[in-house]
């Protein structure tokens, strides 16, 4: 049998630990400056969406899949966020090391999602427009907006989140406290940007 001293020795480690990593105190001090940072980084999203306003008429559904654009790149990216972050805790990932299999998997896993997806979002905008009534620059136009858009933020984003990650951890912060939200703001700035240029090489092309 285990001794009841050891049952209480874990017990006053749990307390210690939980009581700071679960604080209010901790959780609000962490999180407070990154979700105001994310703010502002919406507002920045949406003047880059003002100023597409060409694109916008030129390209007939392109407003309709946008929004989505950015939905489906926060979601997945705040997700590799978390699930990198949940890594880093347990030991799995402790640097960038692409010969890491917990490292690559998450980020092919990522990237992967993006493709698919971008492909789904491009051919229900284009019938969600027409179902509206509205004038469609057909599925194939909107697939490959969403699918350059969607696979290059989502490449850029896969560097910044695990370097952000391991960097907050190596600095004290605990990411699950502070990734999510910075990856949902630097994903909105940057899918918006891809966004523009994606419409850009449609226009040209």
């Amino acid at each position: 049998m285990v001794p009841e001293s050891s049952y209480e020795n874990e017990s006053e480690i749990e307390e210690l630990y939980l009581g700071d990593y679960a604080s209010i105190g901790s959780i609000v001090r962490e999180a407070l400056p990154f979700e105001l940072v994310a703010t502002v980084g919406g507002v920045f999203a949406g003047l880059i969406f003002s100023g597409m306003t060409n694109e916008l008429q030129m390209i007939p559904g392109l407003i309709v899949i946008a929004p989505a654009v950015l939905g489906m790149r926060g979601n997945i990216s705040s997700t590799l966020g978390s699930r990198l972050g949940s890594a880093i805790h347990m030991g799995l990932i402790t640097e960038v090391d692409m010969n890491n299999p917990e490292l690559t998997n998450n980020i092919i896993g990522s990237l992967l999602l993006s493709f698919m997806l971008s492909i789904f979002l491009g051919i229900m905008g284009h019938f969600m427009t027409l179902a509206i009534g509205l004038e469609s620059a057909g599925p194939f136009v909107l697939i490959a907006i969403a699918v350059i858009a969607g696979v290059s933020s989502g490449l850029i984003l896969s560097v910044v989140a695990v370097l952000f990650a391991l960097g907050m951890f190596r600095f004290g912060f605990d990411p699950d406290n502070v990734v999510t939200p910075a990856i949902a703001t630097i994903g909105d700035i940057v899918s918006m940007i891809m966004l523009f240029i994606a419409a850009k090489v449609v226009i040209l092309l």
